[in-house]
């Protein structure tokens, strides 16, 4: 199948039992629980991560990469104009101040050069 190509819907259930029967030796244990929650964190802490203010993964090692860390601030942007009114408070609060904070932060950076 081309990229330009839709799967059908029998394609997209077959990838998803296929999906579903690899990943059925994991434990729940092995990962954390898939909440938008988690995303929000996720794409908040990657944005973090490159603007150097944490570790990447697996080092000690800060980097800066101000390319990155707007497109993690602009994936959360799409994601709170797609989720606009599907949301509960409290996720859209959380999604809200992670924009807000990692906008701010992502100015400083820029400024401080």
């Amino acid at each position: 199948m081309s990229q330009s190509e839709r799967p059908t819907p029998s394609q997209l259930q077959a990838s998803q039992a296929a999906f579903q029967e690899a990943a059925s030796g994991l434990e729940a244990s092995d990962f954390p629980d898939t909440t938008f929650t988690h995303l929000v964190l996720s794409l908040q802490h990657a944005a973090l991560v490159h603007l150097g203010d944490a570790p990447a993964p697996g080092t000690d090692e800060r980097e800066r990469d101000l390319a990155l860390a707007r497109q993690d601030i602009d994936l959360l942007a799409l994601l709170n104009e797609k989720t606009y009114g599907n949301l509960t408070g409290e996720e859209e609060h959380l999604l809200h101040q992670a924009l807000f904070d990692l906008r701010v932060r992502f100015v400083e950076v820029v400024k401080r050069g």
